[in-house]
């Protein structure tokens, strides 16, 4: 009986304390990984983001640039960490909705391997080119992609990424293939991009609505119902003659699995807030960023998303060319 009770209460103490530690949290700075380049759009929200749980919490939350393998080496990095409430994760459709599709020996399960906190933004997509890319429209664009003598060079930012994800998608509705340029993260193709070494790509509209507007690239449609207020001359891909090309990205917060659930809790409602906050909101809309509804920003709902991505993406990139 003693020992039962000893038992008892050892497990209300551990209980206690860790409580108490999720209700002081966080006492040192939190590192959030992205697992792309500096200068990406999923670096771009998480700096955000971060910029506000540091004044919010009152601890540094720093951003780590973990590239490599389309976003799978910083999102196994976080999977393996101490899931302690330090380090945390800025992951997307690609890390955690493609990923399991295109790497048969992935180190880890988007489902099962996280504790998900929150989703944070929706990001259209884009279809852009260099800006003097001889096609005046998205009809005369896929003309172009779908015509052999033409070599149309597409850029993406590795296997796994949004744009090669979408991009895929692109090619496989319209029956062609282009010769690709995988890069370390969407930062440095966007740069060959607009250099002119490269002739296209497919990416989330938080990283390509400056150079739009500053006319560095050209951009053929959005591939979402309505047209983005951040973009309003730019046509939907419906309206431009692409009307099966319909798709969306989006980036979202993750801790390890077992990190404490006060913890998470504790985070979402930071996200939470910092999704109402206007200065915030005003820094992600600008972006061309849509920002989920309350429903949408719970841990619940960022598990059901993940789940209907991978099954989602799985057909899809499965059925596709070898990965480039």
């Amino acid at each position: 009986m003693k020992r039962i009770l000893s038992a008892v209460l050892a497990v209300a103490l551990a209980l206690l304390a860790a409580h108490a530690a999720a209700q002081s949290y966080p006492t040192r700075p939190v590192t959030i990984i992205v697992p792309f380049a500096a200068g990406g759009p999923t670096d771009i929200i998480a700096r955000i983001v971060g910029e506000y749980f540091s004044k919010a919490l009152g601890q540094q939350f720093v951003v780590e640039n973990v590239a490599g393998a389309g976003g799978t080496t910083g999102t196994t990095r976080a999977a393996q960490s101490a899931p302690d409430g330090y380090t945390i994760m800025m992951g997307h459709m690609g890390t955690h909705g493609a990923a399991p599709a295109l790497y048969p020996n992935l180190k880890y399960d988007p489902a099962k391997d996280f504790e998900p906190t929150g989703l944070v933004a929706g990001t259209p997509i884009l279809i852009v080119a260099r800006k003097d890319f001889p096609a005046k429209d998205l009809r005369e664009f896929v003309a172009k992609v779908k015509d052999p003598a033409t070599k149309t060079k597409q850029a993406h930012a590795g296997v796994g990424s949004v744009s090669f994800t979408t991009c895929t998608m692109l090619t496989s509705q319209l029956g062609t293939k282009s010769i690709v340029a995988a890069y370390r993260g969407t930062g440095p193709a966007l740069n060959d991009l607009v250099g002119g070494q490269v002739d296209y790509m497919c990416d989330q509209i938080v990283n390509l609505v400056e150079q739009v507007k500053g006319g560095t690239i050209k951009a053929y449609a959005i591939a979402t119902p309505q047209r983005s207020p951040a973009l309003p001359d730019v046509p939907t891909t419906r309206e431009a003659g692409l009307p099966d090309f319909q798709v969306s990205a989006w980036n979202a917060l993750f801790a390890p699995k077992g990190t404490p659930k006060d913890i998470v809790a504790k985070l979402n409602q930071a996200l939470v807030k910092a999704l109402d906050d206007e200065a915030t909101r005003k820094r992600l809309l600008e972006l061309g960023s849509v920002i989920p509804d309350a429903a949408g920003r719970t841990p619940q709902a960022l598990a059901e998303l993940v789940q209907s991505e991978v099954a989602r993406w799985g057909p899809i990139l499965k059925s596709s060319a070898a990965p480039q």
